[in-house]
């Protein structure tokens, strides 16, 4: 707080200033919560990612290319380098639509933060840009699905910025995924660093939505056993915790995750996995999938979740 100087008002103003004092005042009312710098950020991300203007984000699309940008700058603005490969990993695929199978052009970016331990390992986040794009003159604007695991990826690369994590870290912002998980198969295939330095692979791909049940979910423990009990330790956020499953047998259809996301690709090629997303909500790849679906709050919850987890998990790995 900056201190007045008496001496530079004016006589008035100094005798209104110490009537002031003198007078007796009503007790002050606790001061509401301000959120956080990262709190109003995560938010924005959201905000922008999901606006008309990125026309759904499709791959190959000029949305697809304004929501890369900012992503870009994001990256850019919060310090995280870029691997010797270089920021952008293009790729030419194909993929499917409504009208059949299709090339797709599209771009992976990628940010690297070193780590203060074990520096030749890699734990690879991954959260998938794209969404469907424009359909019979709708814009699906994909604000769970996923601008809100790309607010939560760049997050936790702030997070990271602040606090060096003990592995070396890639941010990666997959292209394509609703295409086919185009981006994430691609990068599989031409990893910036040797897959087998690769520890695991940490997806987020709807983080936004948890009022549906409370719950952000953790699927591949089933797969990747060692993880869970690392996990189990994370109390709650708010009204938001961890679960675990649609990963087994018995979990069928719509309920069984494996293979839903991004990290299917790194789970093909033998990469331990986990994803972190909310359960299916009335939005869900409907053009009303909007910014202000999000419950803040929840939102909020989520991402410290996640960044918890991840935390937890870089602690344990190679122990």
């Amino acid at each position: 707080m900056r201190h007045l100087r008496l001496a530079a008002l004016s006589p008035f103003a100094v005798a209104l200033l110490l009537g002031a004092c003198a007078a007796p005042r009503e007790p002050a009312a606790p001061a509401a919560p301000q959120p956080s710098a990262m709190h109003v950020q995560l938010l924005e991300d959201v905000r922008i990612l999901a606006a008309d203007d990125m026309q759904g984000r499709d791959t190959g699309a000029p949305g697809g290319a304004m929501a890369r940008a900012y992503i870009i700058g994001r990256l850019e603005a919060l310090g995280v380098a870029a691997p010797p490969v270089g920021r952008e990993q293009p790729w030419e695929m194909q993929g499917r639509t409504r009208e059949g199978p299709k090339t797709f052009n599209g771009v992976n970016v990628i940010g690297v933060v070193p780590g203060r331990r074990v520096t030749d390992r890699y734990i690879v986040v991954t959260a998938h840009y794209d969404h469907v794009g424009v359909n019979d003159g709708q814009v699906f604007n994909g604000a769970d699905d996923n601008a809100s695991g790309v607010a939560t990826m760049l997050a936790l690369a702030a997070d990271l910025k602040r606090q060096a994590p003990d592995h070396s870290v890639l941010i990666v912002a997959l292209d394509g995924e609703e295409r086919g998980l185009l981006g994430a198969k691609h990068f599989v295939e031409a990893p910036p660093v040797p897959l087998a330095s690769i520890s695991m692979n940490l997806n987020f791909d709807m983080t936004a939505r948890a009022e549906t049940d409370g719950k952000l979910w953790v699927t591949g423990t089933y797969q990747n056993p060692a993880f869970r009990p690392v996990l189990e330790q994370i109390p709650a956020n708010g009204a938001v915790a961890l679960a675990f499953g649609k990963d087994t047998p018995q979990d069928t259809g719509e309920d069984n995750w494996v293979e839903s996301s991004d990290h299917a690709a790194f789970h093909r090629a033998q990469v331990p996995f986990l994803y972190l997303g909310v359960n299916y909500h009335p939005d869900y790849h409907r053009p009303s999938d909007d910014f202000d679906k999000i419950t803040p709050s929840v939102f909020i919850s989520a991402t410290e979740l996640s960044i918890a987890s991840f935390r937890a998990l870089d602690r344990a790995l190679d122990r």
